[in-house]
């Protein structure tokens, strides 16, 4: 069996999980941001491993806690790693600008904060170490040689982003998501996606259809009640990551829709227009923390909702 370490990097109120894949041309799945390479560095020197051999750099998707150090960590492999990211992603690390634009249109329209987009900037020149091309583009559907028999299936799970990816080591049930199963949320504490009916989809389908033995998330996810899943999740963890992460939705939809029908409020909350939401739900949370999931959630619900109607 393939081994696989964990590296994990801390970023402010978050830990950011990338994982090693050691195989022949060595993987490292998701890159943490601008500082994390050199974290990785010493995490792979602690089992003799060296990150300038590693020779494939696998994005789930293109925020900045995932993607961030790519540029660094393909510096550090003398750009000799082939930097993988879905199509629809690749505006995210080619441009600090589409991630101004992304905040923008969906929870930049519902935080009050007029210095807003001047702070997202300064976290993406801060937490994104530079911009770059993708060596190789995919949609899902492609297979990756790692040699020596070690091959990687890439799926397209879209829903958190359009571009979500999962990597499925061929033969051994591993298979990394990145962000695209939520449960409960992490440090937030609530669940971000950008389209709920993709991400309910994507979820059936890694249910149903990839079945992992072993799930690899981006973050510390939590269950429903507040404790987090391992860095290493067995098939009944990964099952109850994924039924949970259905199960959130679920509950997440039955008190917006309606309240969308009902037609949104402005108040003084700091959940403003969302505050009923918020209430239904017994989410306490600070909304306004970056990346801020629940204005995110809420924005894609509103999306859904305009779209139907």
């Amino acid at each position: 069996m393939t081994a696989i370490h964990p590296l994990v990097a801390p970023w402010g109120r978050f830990s950011l999980r990338s994982f090693y894949i050691d195989g022949p041309e060595p993987a490292i799945i998701d890159t943490g941001v601008t500082e994390s390479p050199e974290g990785m560095r010493a995490g792979l020197e602690a089992i003799g491993r060296r990150i300038e051999d590693v020779r494939w750099i696998l994005l789930t998707h293109g925020h900045i806690d995932h993607m961030g150090g790519a540029f660094g960590l393909w510096e550090l492999t003398g750009r000799q790693a082939e930097v993988v990211i879905h199509r629809s992603d690749v505006p995210f690390l080619r441009s600090r600008e589409a991630h101004v634009q992304e905040w923008r249109e969906g929870r930049g329209r519902w935080l009050s904060d007029p210095d807003g987009e001047a702070k997202e900037r300064a976290l993406l020149h801060e937490a994104i170490g530079g911009e770059m091309e993708p060596t190789v583009v995919v949609d899902g559907g492609e297979t990756l040689d790692l040699g020596n028999g070690v091959r990687i299936g890439v799926h397209s799970i879209p829903g958190h982003t359009e571009g979500a990816l999962a990597y499925v080591v061929e033969g051994t049930g591993d298979v990394f998501v990145g962000d695209a199963v939520q449960a409960y949320g992490a440090a937030s504490g609530f669940p971000g996606y950008e389209d709920p009916d993709r991400y309910r989809a994507s979820l059936e389908n890694l249910r149903d259809v990839v079945r992992p033995e072993r799930l690899y998330l981006g973050h510390p996810y939590r269950r429903a009640d507040g404790s987090p899943f391992p860095e290493v999740l067995d098939a009944a963890d990964a099952l109850e990551a994924i039924q949970g992460s259905l199960d959130n939705e679920a509950r997440i939809r039955d008190v917006v829709l309606p309240s969308l029908q009902a037609g949104l409020k402005e108040t003084d909350s700091p959940f403003s227009p969302f505050e009923s939401v918020a209430s239904q739900l017994g989410y306490v949370g600070d909304p306004t923390l970056e990346p801020a999931p629940f204005f995110t959630t809420m924005n894609a619900y509103v999306t859904h909702f305009d779209q139907k109607n």
